[in-house]
Protein backbone atom coordinates (compact mmCIF):
# COMPACT_ATOMS: atom_id res chain seq x y z
CA UNK A 1 0.00 0.00 0.00
CA UNK A 2 1.47 3.35 -1.03
CA UNK A 3 1.65 6.20 1.50
CA UNK A 4 -1.14 7.99 -0.37
CA UNK A 5 -3.39 4.91 -0.26
CA UNK A 6 -2.61 4.43 3.43
CA UNK A 7 -3.58 8.05 4.14
CA UNK A 8 -6.84 7.63 2.21
CA UNK A 9 -7.55 4.45 4.17
CA UNK A 10 -6.89 6.19 7.49
CA UNK A 11 -9.11 9.11 6.52
CA UNK A 12 -11.90 6.77 5.41
CA UNK A 13 -14.62 5.30 7.59
CA UNK A 14 -12.86 1.91 7.31
CA UNK A 15 -9.86 2.95 9.39
CA UNK A 16 -8.74 0.57 12.16
CA UNK A 17 -10.24 1.21 15.64
CA UNK A 18 -7.10 2.89 17.01
CA UNK A 19 -6.96 5.27 14.05
CA UNK A 20 -10.68 5.91 14.44
CA UNK A 21 -10.17 6.83 18.10
CA UNK A 22 -7.29 9.16 17.19
CA UNK A 23 -9.50 10.83 14.56
CA UNK A 24 -12.28 11.08 17.14
CA UNK A 25 -9.82 12.71 19.52
CA UNK A 26 -8.76 15.20 16.86
CA UNK A 27 -12.38 16.01 16.01
CA UNK A 28 -13.06 16.36 19.71
CA UNK A 29 -10.06 18.63 20.06
CA UNK A 30 -11.36 20.92 17.34
CA UNK A 31 -14.84 20.86 18.87
CA UNK A 32 -13.41 21.50 22.33
CA UNK A 33 -11.43 24.51 21.13
CA UNK A 34 -14.62 25.76 19.47
CA UNK A 35 -16.58 25.19 22.69
CA UNK A 36 -13.95 26.84 24.90
CA UNK A 37 -13.67 29.90 22.67
CA UNK A 38 -17.44 30.23 22.37
CA UNK A 39 -17.93 29.67 26.11
CA UNK A 40 -15.41 32.29 27.18
CA UNK A 41 -16.44 34.84 24.55
CA UNK A 42 -20.06 34.47 25.66
CA UNK A 43 -18.96 34.34 29.30
CA UNK A 44 -17.05 37.57 29.04
CA UNK A 45 -19.16 39.62 26.65
CA UNK A 46 -22.75 38.29 26.89
CA UNK A 47 -23.16 36.57 30.26
CA UNK A 48 -20.32 37.54 32.61
CA UNK A 49 -19.21 34.39 34.41
CA UNK A 50 -15.52 34.86 35.09
CA UNK A 51 -14.07 36.45 38.18
CA UNK A 52 -10.95 38.54 38.63
CA UNK A 53 -9.32 35.46 40.20
CA UNK A 54 -9.92 33.24 37.15
CA UNK A 55 -6.61 31.97 35.69
CA UNK A 56 -7.49 32.98 32.12
CA UNK A 57 -8.49 36.46 33.26
CA UNK A 58 -5.11 36.80 34.96
CA UNK A 59 -3.24 35.31 32.01
CA UNK A 60 -4.75 37.77 29.54
CA UNK A 61 -4.87 40.70 32.00
CA UNK A 62 -8.62 41.14 31.57
CA UNK A 63 -10.95 43.12 33.80
CA UNK A 64 -14.24 41.25 34.11
CA UNK A 65 -17.38 42.75 35.61
CA UNK A 66 -18.03 41.75 39.21
CA UNK A 67 -20.86 39.24 39.66
CA UNK A 68 -21.90 37.24 42.71
CA UNK A 69 -21.39 33.47 42.86
CA UNK A 70 -25.01 32.54 42.09
CA UNK A 71 -25.15 34.81 39.03
CA UNK A 72 -21.69 33.64 37.92
CA UNK A 73 -22.87 30.01 38.08
CA UNK A 74 -26.08 30.79 36.15
CA UNK A 75 -24.19 32.78 33.51
CA UNK A 76 -21.70 29.91 33.15
CA UNK A 77 -24.63 27.64 32.33
CA UNK A 78 -25.95 30.08 29.69
CA UNK A 79 -22.50 30.45 28.12
CA UNK A 80 -22.09 26.68 28.12
CA UNK A 81 -25.39 26.21 26.27
CA UNK A 82 -24.25 28.59 23.54
CA UNK A 83 -20.90 26.80 23.32
CA UNK A 84 -22.73 23.47 23.21
CA UNK A 85 -24.70 24.27 20.06
CA UNK A 86 -21.81 25.85 18.17
CA UNK A 87 -19.27 23.14 19.03
CA UNK A 88 -21.66 20.24 18.48
CA UNK A 89 -22.50 21.40 14.99
CA UNK A 90 -18.78 21.52 14.19
CA UNK A 91 -18.19 18.16 15.89
CA UNK A 92 -21.08 16.43 14.11
CA UNK A 93 -19.85 17.51 10.69
CA UNK A 94 -16.28 16.34 11.37
CA UNK A 95 -17.39 13.01 12.89
CA UNK A 96 -19.78 12.31 10.03
CA UNK A 97 -17.20 13.10 7.35
CA UNK A 98 -14.05 11.55 8.82
CA UNK A 99 -14.62 9.38 11.88
CA UNK A 100 -17.76 7.26 12.04
CA UNK A 101 -19.72 5.52 9.31
CA UNK A 102 -22.96 7.47 8.80
CA UNK A 103 -26.18 5.85 7.70
CA UNK A 104 -27.59 4.03 10.72
CA UNK A 105 -30.29 6.73 10.72
CA UNK A 106 -31.54 9.41 8.33
CA UNK A 107 -29.20 12.43 8.44
CA UNK A 108 -31.73 14.58 10.33
CA UNK A 109 -32.37 11.84 12.89
CA UNK A 110 -28.64 11.21 13.13
CA UNK A 111 -27.98 14.87 13.93
CA UNK A 112 -30.81 14.95 16.49
CA UNK A 113 -29.48 11.80 18.17
CA UNK A 114 -25.98 13.30 18.10
CA UNK A 115 -27.33 16.38 19.87
CA UNK A 116 -29.35 14.24 22.32
CA UNK A 117 -26.25 12.27 23.34
CA UNK A 118 -24.36 15.52 23.71
CA UNK A 119 -27.22 17.04 25.69
CA UNK A 120 -27.11 14.19 28.21
CA UNK A 121 -23.37 14.53 28.68
CA UNK A 122 -23.68 18.33 28.75
CA UNK A 123 -26.38 18.14 31.43
CA UNK A 124 -24.14 15.98 33.59
CA UNK A 125 -21.07 18.15 32.94
CA UNK A 126 -22.91 21.46 33.34
CA UNK A 127 -24.44 20.33 36.62
CA UNK A 128 -21.01 19.32 37.82
CA UNK A 129 -19.59 22.68 36.71
CA UNK A 130 -22.31 24.71 38.46
CA UNK A 131 -21.93 22.70 41.68
CA UNK A 132 -18.15 23.12 41.64
CA UNK A 133 -18.55 26.89 41.22
CA UNK A 134 -21.45 27.48 43.59
CA UNK A 135 -20.78 24.95 46.34
CA UNK A 136 -16.98 24.79 46.29
CA UNK A 137 -16.05 28.23 44.91
CA UNK A 138 -13.96 26.63 42.17
CA UNK A 139 -12.73 29.00 39.48
CA UNK A 140 -14.72 28.86 36.25
CA UNK A 141 -11.79 27.63 34.15
CA UNK A 142 -11.21 24.57 36.35
CA UNK A 143 -14.93 23.80 36.71
CA UNK A 144 -15.32 24.06 32.94
CA UNK A 145 -12.41 21.62 32.52
CA UNK A 146 -14.22 19.10 34.74
CA UNK A 147 -17.29 19.59 32.56
CA UNK A 148 -15.33 18.82 29.38
CA UNK A 149 -13.63 15.72 30.81
CA UNK A 150 -16.86 14.24 32.15
CA UNK A 151 -18.41 14.47 28.68
CA UNK A 152 -15.62 12.76 26.75
CA UNK A 153 -16.26 9.10 27.61
CA UNK A 154 -20.06 9.38 27.45
CA UNK A 155 -19.96 11.02 24.03
CA UNK A 156 -17.51 8.60 22.43
CA UNK A 157 -19.30 5.42 23.48
CA UNK A 158 -22.80 6.67 22.73
CA UNK A 159 -21.84 8.12 19.35
CA UNK A 160 -19.93 5.04 18.26
CA UNK A 161 -22.57 2.50 19.22
CA UNK A 162 -25.85 4.42 19.19
CA UNK A 163 -25.67 7.29 16.70
CA UNK A 164 -23.37 6.03 13.95
CA UNK A 165 -22.62 2.58 12.53
CA UNK A 166 -19.38 2.30 14.47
Amino acid sequence: MTPRERLRHYLSHDAPPLVQFVKYGMAGGIATVTHVLTFFLAGFFLFPCVSAEDPLVKLFHLVPPAVDEALRARHAVYSNIIGFFVSNTVCYLINRMFVFRPGRHHVVMEFLLFLAVSAVSMAIGTTLMAVLIQQFGMQTTYAFGANILSSLAINYLMRKYFVFKG
